[in-house]
C-alpha cells in the first residue's frame, strides 16, 4: 500500500536525485495540491497510478532515463534546463522549492526544453563521449613524453603522425642524453599511447559504422565539412530537428551566432555565444575550417561564397561563419525526407 497516492494534479515538478526524488504537484491554476518524497524504487508506482499530466525535470543524469520511462506511461514530459529553472526559486534553495520551481517553470508557454533522447541517441552519444576522452588522454601522454624529452635535450616535431616516428628512433639512439629509467618510463608511456590509438581506432569504425546504416546521415555527409563524425554527433545531440523551428535556432543552439548587448535600441554585437553543445560545435568549426583550406570553390557553389567573405574579414571570422552555415544546412537535411547538399558547379564570372 503506498503511503503517497495520487491526488489527481495536472502539473508535476521532479527534482531529481541519486536515490530521493522530490515531487510536487499542482492543479490547473498553478496551486500546490501534493507534495511527497521517494525513493528511486517507488517514483515510477507513484506515475503509474496518477492520471496522465504534464511532468517537469531538470536536465540532469538521469533525466533522460526517467523521461523515456514517464513518456511510456502516457504522460507529457519536459526537461528544463537547469538555468532556466533557477529564476523561479523562492527564498531559500532546497529540494522541495526546486521541485516547486520547476513545476512552475514548465508551464511557461515560452519556455525552452531539452529534446528527450531515444537509447539509440544515448549510446551513439556515449560512443562520441568516449572517442572524445581517449583522444584527450592520447593527447596529455603526447605532451608529457615530449616534455619529459626536452628535459634530457631532445626536442620532438609536433603532430601525433611525427611523434609516433620519431620517439622509437629516440629511444634507440645511445648517443642522446636519456637515462635508462627514463628509457624505461618513455617505452612504457609510448605502449600506453599506441593502445590508445587501437581503442580510438575501433570506436571510430563503430561511429562510422552507425552512420553508413543511417539515412539522415548518409545524407548529412554529402555537405562539405561533414564527416562520420559530425553526422553522427548532430544525429545524437539533435535527433530528428523538428525542435527547432527554424535552421537559425539549431545554429544558435550550437553557440555558433554572434551574442548581443543591446540597450535603448542600439543594437551591439559581440562575438559567438558558445552556448549549447560545445563538443558538435568543435566538431563543425573544424569541418569548417577543412574546407575552407581545401573546398575546390570552382565546383562547388559555396566557393563563391567564401571568395566573398575572404575578401573582407579574417579567415577565422570566414570559418566561423561557414560553420553556421553548415549547421543551418543540416537542419534543413535532417527535417527534410530525402533532401541531400546538391553541389552545384560555381557559376563562370
Amino acid at each position: 500500500m503506498m503511503r503517497n497516492k495520487p491526488l489527481g494534479a495536472a502539473v508535476y515538478g521532479i527534482d531529481l536525485g541519486k536515490n530521493v526524488f522530490h515531487v510536487l504537484g499542482t492543479d490547473t491554476f498553478g496551486a500546490p495540491v501534493q507534495t511527497a518524497k521517494f525513493r528511486r524504487d517507488t517514483v515510477l508506482t507513484f506515475f503509474e497510478r496518477a492520471a496522465p499530466a504534464l511532468v517537469g525535470m531538470e536536465a540532469c543524469p538521469g533525466s533522460q532515463w526517467l523521461a523515456r520511462r514517464l513518456k511510456a506511461m502516457g504522460h507529457t514530459v519536459r526537461i528544463i534546463p537547469a538555468q532556466f529553472v533557477r529564476p523561479y526559486v523562492k527564498s531559500n534553495k532546497n529540494d522541495a522549492n526546486d521541485a516547486a520551481a520547476i513545476a512552475e517553470a514548465v508551464t511557461r508557454p515560452t519556455m525552452r526544453f531539452v529534446e528527450v533522447k531515444s537509447t539509440d541517441q544515448v549510446d551513439l552519444q556515449a560512443l562520441h563521449r568516449i572517442r572524445d576522452q581517449m583522444v584527450g588522454a592520447r593527447t596529455r601522454l603526447v605532451s608529457q613524453m615530449r616534455a619529459f624529452c626536452l628535459e634530457y635535450g631532445v626536442a620532438l616535431h609536433k603532430g601525433i603522425g611525427k611523434f609516433r616516428a620519431d620517439l622509437p628512433r629516440v629511444l634507440a639512439d645511445t648517443g642522446n642524453d636519456l637515462t635508462p629509467t627514463m628509457r624505461r618510463l618513455l617505452g612504457n608511456l609510448f605502449q600506453d599511447m599506441m593502445h590508445l590509438d587501437r581503442r580510438i581506432d575501433t570506436v571510430a569504425r563503430e561511429i562510422e559504422t552507425v552512420a553508413a546504416r543511417d539515412d539522415r546521415a548518409r545524407r548529412l555527409m554529402t555537405v562539405p565539412g561533414i564527416g562520420p563524425l559530425v553526422a553522427t554527433a548532430l544525429l545524437a545531440a539533435v535527433g530528428d530537428g523538428r525542435q527547432f523551428k527554424k535552421a537559425r535556432d539549431l545554429a544558435a543552439w550550437l553557440g555558433l551566432v554572434p551574442r548581443q548587448h543591446s540597450t535603448g535600441g542600439k543594437p551591439t554585437l559581440l562575438g559567438i555565444s558558445k552556448r549549447g553543445n560545445g563538443y558538435v560545435r568543435r566538431l563543425l568549426i573544424h569541418g569548417a575550417r577543412s574546407c575552407v583550406s581545401h573546398l575546390d570553390r570552382g565546383r562547388d557553389h559555396l566557393g563563391a561564397w567564401i571568395d566573398g567573405l575572404q575578401a573582407r574579414m579574417h579567415v577565422n571570422k570566414v570559418t566561423i561563419a561557414l560553420a553556421a552555415k553548415v549547421a543551418r544546412v543540416a537542419w534543413v537535411i535532417m527535417t527534410t525526407p530525402g533532401a541531400i547538399y546538391e553541389r552545384r558547379d560555381r557559376a563562370p564570372a
